[in-house]
């Protein structure tokens, strides 16, 4: 996935790298966009709710964590960050664990993906990952639909000006 790359600017005004996500234009519903800062006020990820229930709750977030993010590193069984995201805005608090993950192929263009399905004890969520080629991972979390391969061809770089401070 050439496209992806990290970018260099010296004092970025948001992530330091590419957000790969729905162009919130192409998407009914309404969009939120949240950044996980570091201490030293890097950003460690970047995390996209779309709601598409039209008030009543979001029904898919999208999460990029740049390799070292804190949000990556799970223990045995438990739930990725944007699953997490997920639950609390529709405040569901019932515990939710990974119970199986399966690795898929899939094609997005002419590049070849290697996206894990994660199966949740909670069968209303839909949850998958994959590693792009900047070393971001992207998770995307949807509740009460499916996810299928047909998502991925809608996802693209996001401009940065959509993530700077003003």
């Amino acid at each position: 996935m050439s496209f992806l790359r990290r970018r260099s600017a010296a004092t970025p005004a948001g992530p330091d790298f590419d957000v790969l996500a729905m162009d919130p234009g192409d998407w009914p519903g309404n969009l939120g966009a949240g950044l996980l800062p570091a201490p030293d006020g890097s950003c460690q990820g970047v995390f996209l709710r779309y709601d598409l229930f039209g008030g009543r709750g979001p029904a898919m977030i999208i999460g990029n964590l740049p390799e070292g993010s804190p949000a990556r590193e799970l223990a045995e069984g438990q739930i990725p960050f944007e699953v997490a995201q997920l639950l609390a805005a529709l405040e569901n608090d019932e515990p939710v664990e990974v119970v199986e993950t399966e690795d898929v192929p899939v094609m997005q263009g002419d590049n070849l993906l290697i996206v894990r399905r994660l199966k949740l004890s909670e069968s209303r969520i839909s949850c998958v990952q994959f590693d792009r080629s900047d070393n971001v991972l992207v998770t995307i979390a949807s509740w009460d639909r499916p996810i299928t391969d047909d998502l991925y061809a809608l996802l693209k770089p996001l401009p940065a000006e959509l993530f700077q401070q003003g």
